[in-house]
C-alpha cells in the first residue's frame, strides 16, 4: 500500500510545484502583457510630441556616462575582490551591500547632502560653477551610485570562474600581470562581465528614486513618467514607460540570452 501510494504522492508534490511556479511566472510577465496590449503606436508618437525626446536623450546619454565610470573603475575592484581573501578586503564586499539594498529615496537624501551646498565636495565643486545638484552631472552621479553595486558583484563572480592555474600558467610562460589580465583572465570572464555591464545600464536607466532627489531637472524618463502620472494621469504614463523599457531591456536580456546560449555550446 505505501509502495503504491509514494508515485501518487510525487506525481502530486510536482504537480503542486509545476502550479506555484505558472502562478509566480504569470504574476512576473501579465503585467507587462498588459501594457504590451494597452499601448498603441498612435500613443507612442503623440508622447514623443509632447517633449519626451529630451527626456530620452537625457536618459541615454547619462546612462552611458555612468556604464563607462562604472566599468572602468568597477572592473579593477570587482578583480580585488574576487582574488583577495584576507578579512579586510572580505568587509569591503560586505560594505558595498550597503549600498545595493538601501532605498534609492535615502541614496538621493545621501547625495545631495554630500554632493549638493551642505557638503565639503559641493561647496568645492561651487568655486568651479559647477552644481552636482538639478544638474546632468548630478543625474549621472546618481546613476552611478545606484547601479555600480550590481556590475561590481557581477565581476566578482565573473573573475572568481576562471582558473587560477590558467592565469599561473601565463605567467609561467613569461607574460606580465598586465598581459595575463588582458589575454586570459579578461577573455574567460567576458561573458560575466557583459550581463554585468547590461544590468548596470537598465539599473541606472531605470534609476528613479535618487535622481529625482539630486536632479528633478533636466528630466530623465522615469521622472518623466512620474510627472506624467500626476500631471495628465495613467494614460499619458503608459506609454513613457513603454518607451523606458524598450530601451533599457533589450541589452540585458540579449545578454543573458547569448550566455545561455554560449553555456550550452560549450557543455
Amino acid at each position: 500500500m505505501t509502495i503504491h501510494c509514494l508515485p501518487y504522492r510525487a506525481r502530486s508534490i510536482r504537480a503542486l510545484l509545476t502550479l506555484l511556479a505558472l502562478l509566480a511566472l504569470a504574476f512576473l510577465l501579465l503585467p507587462f502583457l498588459a501594457l504590451l496590449t494597452h499601448t498603441s503606436f498612435s500613443s507612442l508618437a503623440q508622447t514623443f510630441n509632447q517633449g519626451t525626446g529630451q527626456a530620452i536623450e537625457t536618459s541615454v546619454f547619462s546612462t552611458l556616462i555612468a556604464v563607462v565610470v562604472i566599468v572602468s573603475f568597477g572592473t579593477p575592484l570587482g578583480w580585488l575582490l574576487s582574488r583577495r581573501k584576507s578579512v579586510f578586503w572580505r568587509l569591503i564586499e560586505f560594505f558595498l551591500y550597503i549600498p545595493l539594498l538601501m532605498p534609492p529615496l535615502v541614496i538621493g537624501l545621501l547625495l545631495v547632502y554630500f554632493y549638493g551646498p551642505y557638503g565639503w565636495i559641493g561647496h568645492f565643486l561651487e568655486n568651479y560653477q559647477i552644481s552636482a545638484t538639478n544638474s546632468f552631472l548630478a543625474i549621472v552621479i546618481a546613476e552611478i551610485y545606484e547601479a555600480m553595486p550590481y556590475f561590481v558583484f557581477s565581476a566578482i563572480a565573473a573573475f572568481s570562474q576562471v582558473d587560477h592555474r590558467l592565469e599561473q600558467t601565463a605567467m609561467a610562460l613569461g607574460l606580465t600581470p598586465f598581459h595575463t589580465f588582458r589575454r586570459v583572465t579578461l577573455p574567460l570572464s567576458f561573458p560575466g562581465l557583459t550581463v554585468g555591464i547590461a544590468m548596470a545600464f537598465a539599473r541606472a536607466l531605470g534609476a528613479f528614486g535618487a535622481v529625482i532627489i539630486v536632479a528633478y531637472d533636466p528630466h530623465t524618463l522615469p521622472v518623466q513618467i512620474w510627472i506624467a502620472l500626476e500631471e495628465q494621469g495613467l494614460p499619458t504614463a503608459l506609454p513613457i514607460a513603454l518607451i523606458l523599457m524598450f530601451i533599457a531591456l533589450p541589452l540585458p536580456l540579449l545578454a543573458v540570452f547569448w550566455r545561455i546560449i554560449r553555456g550550452t555550446t560549450t557543455k
